[in-house]
C-alpha cells in the first residue's frame, strides 16, 4: 500500500501553504491570495494544503479538516498568546504538515511560507523538508520592520526573522519588484534565488446597478453621491498617510467629499484631529468599513477619484482594486506605487501642498482624461494582475519544481 501511495505522489506535487488565516477569505491580503489561487487552479497535478486558524473557543477537531475550492484544509487553534500567537501558529502549522509528508511518503514537497514570522527558529524545520527531498518556499511580504504600529524591539524582532528566513529559503517569491530588488541587495550574502510574481485582482465590473438599494442607502448614510467623492480604503495605521492626506485635502479648494472607509482606531484618531483639524471640515466622511465585497467595488467604480497612501509593502492589494475599479488615481510617488500603475495613474508627494495642488489639477481634468487613465488601469491589470494570469505564474513554478523531480 506504501508503494501504492508513493506511485500514487510521484504524480501529484503537493504544495503546504502556511501563514494565512485561512480560507475561504474573509479578510485579509495573503487570504484573498490563498483563497483565488485555490479558486482559480488550473494544474491538477497540483494539490494545495492550507494551513486554517480557529479562535480556540470555535476550534472543532471534528471539523478541523476539510475541502475548499481544490485545497485541502487543516484548522489549527490559535494560542492565547497575545501578538506572538501568529508565531505559533505558523510553527504548529509547518510540524505538522512535516509529519504529514513523512507519514504519506511525499516525495519533492514545497512548503510555501507567507510573510518572515519564525526565522529564529527556521533551520530546524529547513534540515527536516530537505530530509524529505522538499523545499521551502517563502514570501517575504513587505517591510514589517518598519510599521509604525511595532515597538522597537518587535521591529528588530522582524528584521532578525527576515534575515533567517531569506538565509534559509530555497526560493523567496516576492510579490514586488521593489521587494525583489530590497532582498537581492540587503541579503547579497546570501545569494538568494529569488523570483516575481504580483499579487492579484478581479478586474470584473461590480454585478450591482446604480440603483441598488444597498448603495443608495450607503450614499444616503454618507451624504454624498456618485462622481462626488474622493476615496481611500485601507488599514487605519500611520504608514498609510493618512495625516498627509487629511491634511492636504483640508487645504485644497475641492467641492467634493473625501469617504474614509477603514475600520477606524481612536487613538490614532484623536491624533489625526489634533495634527489635521480635519474634524472641522465637513466634506470628509468617515464611513467605517463595507465587507459586501460588490458594494465596496461598486462604490470604487462610482468614486471620482481614489487615493492611496501606501509606503510600506509590496503590491497592495487595496491599489490593485482601485486602479482596477477606479479611473482616476491619485497615489503617493513611491517605487511600490509606480511599479503597479506606470502612467496610469497620478502622484504626489509628502511636502506641503503638493497633494492639494494634485487635487485641484484633478478636479479640473476633462471627462476624455480621466477615462484614458481609467482604460489605462484596466488594461495593466488585466494584462499583469488578473487572478489566473498570477495563479498561472505560481502553476509554473511549482509544476516546475515537480518536473525536475520526477523520474
Amino acid at each position: 500500500m506504501a508503494a501504492e501511495n508513493n506511485h500514487k505522489n510521484n504524480h501529484i506535487q503537493h504544495v503546504f501553504i502556511i501563514g494565512c488565516k485561512g480560507i475561504p477569505a474573509q479578510y485579509g491580503g495573503f487570504e484573498t491570495f490563498v483563497d483565488k489561487l485555490t479558486q482559480y487552479q488550473a494544474d491538477r497535478h497540483i494539490r494545495y494544503h492550507v494551513a486554517c486558524a480557529a479562535e480556540p473557543e470555535a476550534y472543532d477537531p471534528k471539523q478541523a479538516h476539510f475541502r475548499c475550492h481544490h485545497a485541502v484544509c487543516v484548522t489549527f487553534p490559535w494560542r492565547r498568546l497575545g501578538s506572538a500567537r501568529a508565531i505559533l501558529y505558523d510553527i504548529d502549522a509547518l510540524r505538522y504538515f512535516i509529519d504529514y509528508a513523512k507519514k504519506k511518503q511525499i516525495p519533492h514537497p514545497v512548503f510555501y511560507i507567507l510573510a518572515c514570522r519564525i526565522g529564529p527558529f527556521i533551520s530546524h524545520f529547513c534540515r527536516q523538508i530537505h530530509a524529505l527531498g522538499g523545499e521551502l518556499y517563502v514570501n517575504p511580504d513587505g517591510h514589517e520592520f518598519l510599521r509604525a504600529k511595532w515597538s522597537a524591539p518587535v521591529r528588530r524582532y522582524w528584521k532578525l526573522s527576515e534575515r533567517l528566513m531569506v538565509k534559509h529559503a530555497d526560493l523567496l517569491v516576492c510579490d514586488s519588484q521593489n521587494i525583489e530588488a530590497y532582498i537581492r541587495k540587503e541579503y547579497a550574502p546570501y545569494r538568494p534565488n529569488t523570483t516575481f510574481i504580483a499579487y492579484g485582482a478581479e478586474t470584473v465590473p461590480s454585478k450591482l446597478a446604480q440603483d441598488d438599494q444597498e448603495l443608495l442607502a450607503w450614499y444616503a448614510k454618507n451624504g454624498v453621491q456618485a462622481q462626488g467623492y474622493y476615496l481611500v480604503v485601507g488599514r487605519f495605521v500611520p504608514e498609510n498617510n493618512y495625516e498627509t492626506m487629511l491634511r492636504e485635502f483640508v487645504k485644497s479648494d475641492t467641492k467634493k467629499a473625501f469617504v474614509l472607509i477603514t475600520d477606524v482606531n481612536d487613538s490614532f484618531l484623536d491624533t489625526l484631529k489634533q495634527r489635521t483639524g480635519f474634524d472641522k471640515d465637513s466634506r470628509i466622511r468617515f464611513a467605517g468599513t463595507v465587507y459586501h465585497k460588490e458594494l465596496l467595488k461598486k462604490i470604487r467604480e462610482n468614486a471620482y477619484g481614489s487615493f492611496h497612501g501606501h509606503e510600506v509593502g509590496g503590491t497592495n492589494p487595496s491599489l490593485l482594486e482601485a486602479l482596477a475599479a477606479t479611473k482616476l488615481n491619485l497615489l503617493l510617488d513611491v517605487g511600490f506605487n509606480r511599479e503597479v500603475a506606470a502612467d496610469s495613474a497620478l502622484y504626489w508627494k509628502k511636502e506641503e501642498g503638493n497633494l492639494a495642488a494634485l487635487i485641484h489639477k484633478a478636479d479640473a481634468m476633462s471627462c476624455a482624461q480621466i477615462d484614458a487613465l481609467g482604460k489605462s488601469a484596466r488594461e495593466r491589470m488585466a494584462n499583469y494582475y488578473s487572478w489566473e494570469f498570477i495563479t498561472g505564474r505560481y502553476e509554473q513554478i511549482f509544476s516546475k519544481r515537480s518536473e525536475t523531480c520526477v523520474e
